[in-house]
C-alpha cells in the first residue's frame, strides 16, 4: 500500500495531540494523529480535571468550548486547609476576572475528537489502535514514520513529526542521544487518587496540609468527588481497602468544627508517584515534543495539562506562520518560548508541593519552619497574590 503524505504528523491523541490537529485544520494545515490506545480508553481516562482562566478561553476561541461553558463548574477561590482552621484564597479579590474551571482531560478529549471526526477533511486522519510506531530521517526536510495498523506496516511521510505521547510514550527516545539534557527530580511521596460516586463535600478544591499527609479535596461534576491522599511512594495500592481511605480522608480533611466529609462508592484508585522532568530543548530537526512528552510537573499546582495546551497553541502558530509567510522565526524559537513558561510553572509546582505536604527528612524545626510559611500565605497580601496569579495561570501565551 502507498505511503500516506500529510504535513504535521502527529503522535500521541492527548489533549495536546488533538488540540494542535484542530488549530492546524482551522488554518488549513494537513495533519494526522496516530494514537495507540482505543478511542474508548483514551476518552475513558480519569487525568487533570483544573482549567485555568486562559485554557478556558483558548478552548473557547478554537470552536470546542461549547461544552465546557455548559457544563465546567467555575471556581473563584481554593481554600487552604490546616491548624484546624480554613484559609480561602479569594481569586475575585486578588485577581479580578480571571478564575478556574473544573472540567475533566476526558470530556476535553471528547470535545476535541468530536470536533476532530466531524471535519470532512480530516475523515481518517485519525487513528487509533496504532502500534510499533518509529520516526526515520528526523533530520531530513521528509521525516518518516512507520506504524502498524490492522495488522498492517504503514508509513506517513511529513513535514513535520509532533511527540505528543506523554511522558511514556516512544518520541522522545527519538532524540538523539546527547542532543538533549533531563532535568529531573523525584519526590519522596506519591498520591493515592480516588474518584468517588458522591457529590462534593465541599463548594471549591481543599488542600489540607496534616501530619499524616497531604489531602486534596476535588471533584469532576456535582455528583462525582475527585481525592488524593500523600502516602509513601513505594506504597501497595491493595493495601487500601476502601474503609482505609475513607478513613484517612476524614482524618486528614475533618479538621475545622462543623465540617463533615461526605462519602460514597469508590469507582476507581490509582497510585501516582509524584516527578518533576524537563527535556532541554524540546525540538531536534523536523520533531518537537509537546506536553508530558517533554515536561512533567507536580499535580499540586494544577498546571498540567494547561502547560500542554499552551505548548501547542506557541506550535500551532509556529507551523502556520512557516507554511504561510515561509519563516521560520517561530518555529527556531519555540523550544525556548515553552521552557520559559514551563521552568515558572515547575517553580511555582514545587513550591506548592513543598509548602503542603510531609516530608520524611524533616526534622521538628523544618516541620515548625513549614506552619511559619504557611501562616504567612494566608495572613498576607501580597503572598496569596502571588499564590492566585499563579494558579489560574501565568502560563497564557
Amino acid at each position: 500500500m502507498p505511503a500516506l503524505t500529510t504535513q504535521v504528523g502527529i503522535i500521541g491523541a492527548g489533549p495536546a495531540g488533538l488540540m494542535l490537529a484542530h488549530l492546524l485544520a482551522q488554518r488549513g494545515v494537513e495533519s494526522y494523529v496516530l494514537e495507540r490506545r482505543s478511542r474508548a480508553h483514551v476518552e475513558s481516562r480519569v487525568r487533570a480535571g483544573v482549567l485555568t482562566h486562559s485554557t478556558v478561553e483558548m478552548l473557547c476561541e478554537a470552536g470546542v468550548g461549547e461544552r465546557l461553558s455548559r457544563e465546567g463548574i467555575v471556581h473563584h477561590g481554593i481554600e487552604l486547609r490546616f491548624g484546624g482552621a480554613s484559609h480561602r484564597i479569594d481569586f475575585d479579590d486578588l485577581v479580578p476576572g480571571r478564575a478556574i474551571t473544573v472540567y475533566g482531560q476526558r470530556e476535553v478529549v471528547k470535545d476535541l475528537i468530536l470536533a476532530r471526526l466531524s471535519d470532512d477533511a480530516a475523515e481518517g486522519q485519525l487513528l487509533f489502535d496504532v502500534s510499533d510506531v518509529e520516526l526515520s530521517s528526523a533530520g531530513s526536510a521528509q521525516p518518516v514514520v512507520g506504524f502498524t495498523l490492522a495488522g498492517e506496516r504503514r508509513q506517513l511521510v511529513c513535514d513535520w513529526v509532533v511527540g505528543c505521547d506523554g511522558f511514556h510514550g516512544a518520541s522522545r527516545h527519538w532524540l538523539p542521544p546527547g542532543s538533549t539534557t533531563a532535568y529531573e527530580h523525584d519526590f519522596p511521596f506519591a498520591w493515592l487518587g480516588v474518584l468517588a460516586a458522591v457529590s462534593p463535600s465541599a463548594a471549591e478544591l481543599v488542600y489540607a496540609f496534616h501530619d499524616r499527609g497531604f489531602a486534596l479535596h476535588s471533584l469532576r461534576s456535582l455528583e462525582v468527588s475527585r481525592f488524593y491522599l500523600q502516602v509513601p511512594r513505594a506504597e501497595d495500592l491493595t493495601r487500601w481497602s476502601d474503609e482505609r481511605i475513607w478513613a484517612e480522608l476524614r482524618t486528614r480533611l475533618e479538621t475545622v468544627p462543623g465540617w463533615s466529609l461526605k462519602s460514597g462508592p469508590i469507582l476507581e484508585k490509582n497510585l501516582a508517584p509524584m516527578r518533576s522532568f524537563v527535556v532541554e530543548p524540546m525540538r531536534h530537526g523536523r520533531l518537537f515534543l509537546a506536553g508530558d512528552a517533554a515536561h512533567i510537573v507536580p499535580a499540586t499546582g494544577a498546571k498540567g495539562l494547561n502547560l500542554a495546551l499552551a505548548d501547542v497553541k506557541l506550535l500551532s502558530r509556529a507551523l502556520v506562520d512557516w507554511y504561510e509567510q515561509g519563516r521560520t522565526m517561530l518555529l527556531d524559537g519555540y523550544s525556548d518560548a515553552c521552557l520559559r513558561r514551563v521552568w515558572n510553572v515547575q517553580h511555582f509546582s514545587c513550591w506548592m508541593t513543598r509548602l503542603l505536604h510531609t516530608w520524611p527528612s524533616d526534622d521538628a524545626f523544618q516541620r515548625r519552619l513549614q506552619l511559619a510559611q504557611l501562616q504567612h500565605v494566608v495572613t498576607s497580601r501580597a503572598a496569596q497574590t502571588t499564590l492566585a496569579e499563579n494558579y489560574v495561570g501565568l502560563d497564557q501565551v
